[in-house]
């Protein structure tokens, strides 16, 4: 078995939560690719739960 290196741009977050999940979220939705970036990131999933809205 070889081990590879994990580099940061491998590595995406699935599960963050934004200032719209109510309970535990704490993110601003602007501040999040500015965030991503400089960690090296080339995405993420904003997985938001607990809201009051919906998309029409």
């Amino acid at each position: 078995m070889t081990k590879e290196k994990i580099v940061m741009s491998d590595f995406v977050h699935l599960h963050v939560h934004s200032e719209y999940s109510l309970l535990d979220g704490a993110n601003r939705i602007k501040d999040l690719p500015v965030r991503a970036k400089e960690l090296g990131m080339d995405a993420m999933a904003i997985t938001d739960h607990g809201v009051m809205f919906r998309r029409y």
